[in-house]
């Protein structure tokens, strides 16, 4: 069936309902719109779906929830799962509450406990609850990140990380299988929630959680210290982090906490930013405002579903405010977590810092440093917390820290899953910590430089939208596959790794062995001089993205460096398009 049937046939059936269908009437002479709307159905990926809301087969609405859910359902009756019940989170995003509902409906006609929580959650708290309800599975609606027009629907499986093999490919397979919406279970809440089958949790999760977090601190006495005198500025961004952030350092006695006013409140809109990404600029342009009025030691925002942390730090040697990015934030944070632990009670021998293949090498010196055991994943957190898993299993590891470039880390095992909450906690128990060592965060940031290195991580992206932006991103790593560069930039290629391919060609002598990480459409080069690139399509938004890391002498050279590797890089990909 081709798209402009399949746009009829949900403007005549009365399966969909009126609002739905007046929306379609409104584009019926707008053919390119239909055609993105239907020409597939809305992907789901190994992250569950992310898309525009709206209606249609690619668009996220009630029906590609439903369908997606009704996919879930079926595979958890393949596993035998239904007792254990699904968790399901939600953001501040439209339609976010809507969207767990018709989740929580489907499950529940299909016998499926579902755990809702009553308002929005941080996306590792729901993380959290997977593993604290003892739950099959987990569903947190989120888009991130991602514009205000997007939403999405991320799957947890039961060790409250997201879903990996086999049970993505199980899962996607199940979801594949519905192909008609009206099949799709669903029932009414009242008697879903009369009949035990909707269940709606809050604080029962909260407070354990934020025990959990507060577990993790390892030097009170530097909060007790100094706390009155640390001021702390902090946006959620119009997201889920206001209530948990707040609550964790106002328990811990951080007294001086300004939360920027015009980005406290839940917004779905968010109408002070454009993109409410804390890698971003212009999300911390009102939160900078307010630190330098309030001469604030660090300004922290966190994104919409709160499991990444955006971090400006002072430099009291000439009072500005220097931006972290997710390597430098989460090498700072990784470092002073396993130097304090190394100095209170010793470093397990089989101790492991885990970082993504596109995270800065500077994790690689930490873990040197400290004679710990450096683990790289594929990019997701997902693969940290399988990591974590594999530990558990095995006997053999033990998980210190795990880190992602995309502003990312996660301290602790109580979760699965990045978590902004209690990167903050423990970034604003570092600044206590320095602070009794009378060193600013910078201070730390430059002695880590000192100690490991100038590195300069940064990423590009180009955005391809719609059908021909996927062919293009497709042509792009077809290009880079087929005809292997033997210098980017003006540094040589020392190896070839290709994650799809499960190859790691050495350029000097040719020979090939295994990268031993799951097939992957990645590519990545080393490079001469300490230096890198990694080229990925992105699993959330139409963009093919392109990471690089060098190393220099002084954050000037890296600096410099930095910035000409990065346009050697999209020169090379511009001549592609």
């Amino acid at each position: 069936m081709d798209y402009k049937e399949l746009y009829n046939q949900w403007l005549d059936n009365p399966y969909f309902d009126e609002a739905t269908k007046e929306e379609l009437r409104g584009i019926a002479n707008d053919e390119k719109e239909i055609e993105e709307r239907f020409y597939m159905d809305l992907e789901f990926g190994t992250a569950g779906l992310r898309g525009v809301i709206g209606a249609g087969t690619n668009r996220m609405n009630i029906y590609t929830v439903r369908k997606a859910t009704q996919g879930l359902a079926n595979y958890i009756a393949s596993v035998n799962g239904q007792a254990k019940g699904v968790a399901i989170a939600f953001d501040s995003r439209r339609m976010s509450p809507e969207f767990a509902d018709e989740a929580a409906l489907c499950l529940a006609a299909n016998g499926i406990k579902a755990y809702v929580f009553e308002s929005l959650r941080p996306t590792p708290e729901l993380s959290y609850a997977v593993r604290k309800l003892g739950c099959i599975a987990g569903i947190n609606i989120t888009a991130s990140h991602n514009p205000p027009e997007y939403n999405g629907y991320k799957v947890y499986w039961e060790d409250g990380a997201q879903i990996t093999p086999p049970h993505d490919k199980g899962i996607m397979d199940e979801v594949k299988k519905v192909t008609d919406y009206a099949t799709v279970k669903t029932m009414d809440k009242e008697k879903a929630v009369a009949d035990g089958l909707y269940v709606t949790i809050g604080k029962d999760i909260d407070d354990p959680y934020i025990e959990e977090l507060k577990s993790l601190v390892l030097r009170k006495d530097c909060i007790d210290a100094v706390a009155k005198d640390l001021k702390i500025v902090y946006s959620p961004l119009h997201g889920t982090g206001n209530i948990p952030v707040r609550r964790v350092l106002k328990e811990l006695g951080f007294e001086n906490v300004y939360v920027v006013p015009e980005q406290e409140l839940p917004d779905g809109e968010f109408p002070t930013v454009s993109y409410p990404n804390p890698e971003a600029e212009e999300a911390f342009q009102l939160g900078l405002k307010l630190g330098k009025e309030v001469d604030a030691d660090l300004i922290l925002a966190t994104d919409p579903d709160a499991d990444r942390l955006g971090v400006y730090v002072k430099d009291a040697k000439n009072g500005e405010y220097h931006s972290l990015t997710g390597n430098m934030s989460g090498c700072l944070i990784g470092d002073y977590v396993i130097s304090q632990r190394k100095e209170q009670k010793g470093l397990p021998e089989d101790g492991a810092f885990i970082k993504s293949i596109v995270s800065t090498n500077m994790a690689d010196a930490i873990a040197d440093y400290y004679g710990i055991a450096l683990v790289e994943v594929l990019t997701g957190f997902k693969f940290i917390g399988q990591k974590i898993l594999e530990f558990e299993n095995s006997g053999k590891g033990t998980y210190l820290f795990g880190m992602e470039e995309s502003y990312g880390c996660l301290t602790g095992t109580y979760a699965r899953d990045k978590d902004a909450v209690v990167a903050s906690m423990t970034l604003c128990e570092a600044a206590a910590y320095y602070k009794t060592k009378n060193m600013t965060l910078w201070d730390a940031m430059i002695a880590m430089y000192e100690r490991y290195g100038y590195y300069k991580d940064d990423v590009k992206a180009i955005t391809l939208k719609g059908i021909e932006g996927l062919e293009k991103i497709q042509e792009i790593m077809n290009t880079l596959r087929e005809n292997t560069p033997t210098e980017i930039g003006g540094y040589q290629v020392v190896s070839a790794r290709d994650y799809k391919a499960d190859t790691i060609k050495d350029m000097a002598t040719g020979s090939v062995t295994p990268t031993g990480l799951p097939s992957s459409n990645v590519l990545y080069y080393d490079l001469t001089d300490a230096a890198w690139v990694c080229v990925r399509p992105s699993g959330t938004e139409p963009k093919v993205k392109f990471y690089y890391g060098v190393k220099g002498n002084s954050l000037a050279d890296a600096d410099e460096k930095s910035e000409k590797l990065g346009k050697e890089v999209l020169d090379m990909i511009n001549k592609m398009l």
